[in-house]
């Protein structure tokens, strides 16, 4: 714990010292959410029915945009090749990564959710259903984004790659937690949606760190 604790006490200062790394992806989360209306009709009644399905897909692209730098300046400056000759633990440095994207990711796109819940006119029930599911399954995506993200750590301009890879694995996120929203919003349960979410989260927490070391190990052993 205190390797992770440390982890992720480094990579917040430096976050904090670069605040383009995290302020471009909730930008770009805002801009996608603001400028749907323009482009579909805005009805209220049509988009409180969509609502949840765009604030979803718009934050699975924001949090794909922040991923790639996520191990690459420690690829370039070698500090992550002195870390894995060190024998410290893997897990714990790719889960510590894992958690500082959610942190400067996925948290603040949790906490601007309600915001644009109400530019898109969703109904009051949902609230609740669409703040649980991106606070569950947002870490889901870091913690896949790791391993995408440490597989394509040493290609240069690999950002295509790494959406190309990751995707995929965000599909069954994306479709229970937008059901989860769409549910509660016509005042249906929506447990089921979030238990599997929640299952997804604990299945991450331990596979996706030994995925992600292994492929950074993979990496710089070439």
């Amino acid at each position: 714990m205190s390797l992770i604790a440390a982890t992720v006490k480094r990579d917040l200062l430096l976050a904090a010292r670069n605040p383009g790394e995290w302020a471009n992806p909730l930008m770009f989360f805002l801009m996608v959410a603001a400028l749907f209306p323009l482009a579909v009709d805005p009805d209220p009644a049509f988009l409180a029915k969509i609502a949840g399905g765009v604030i979803w897909v718009a934050a699975l692209l924001a949090t794909l945009l922040s991923l790639d730098a996520l191990f690459r300046a420690d690829v370039e400056d070698g500090s992550l090749e002195q870390w894995l000759a060190s024998g410290e633990s893997r897990y714990g440095m790719a889960l510590g990564k894992a958690l500082v994207h959610w942190c400067i990711s996925g948290l603040p796109l949790t906490l601007m959710s309600p915001v644009l819940g109400l530019m898109l006119a969703l109904p009051n029930d949902a609230y609740g259903a669409l703040i649980l599911s991106l606070a569950v399954g947002t870490p889901i995506l870091s913690l896949l984004g790791a391993v995408g993200a440490a597989l394509t750590a040493s290609v240069r301009s690999g950002g295509l790659l790494l959406t190309l890879l990751i995707l995929p694995l965000y599909i069954p996120v994306l479709i229970f937690a937008a059901s989860a929203v769409y549910h509660a919003g016509i005042g249906m349960p929506y447990n089921g949606q979030i238990a599997m979410l929640g299952a997804m989260l604990a299945l991450a927490l331990a596979l996706t760190p030994f995925a992600a070391a292994a492929a950074l190990k993979l990496n710089l052993s070439r």
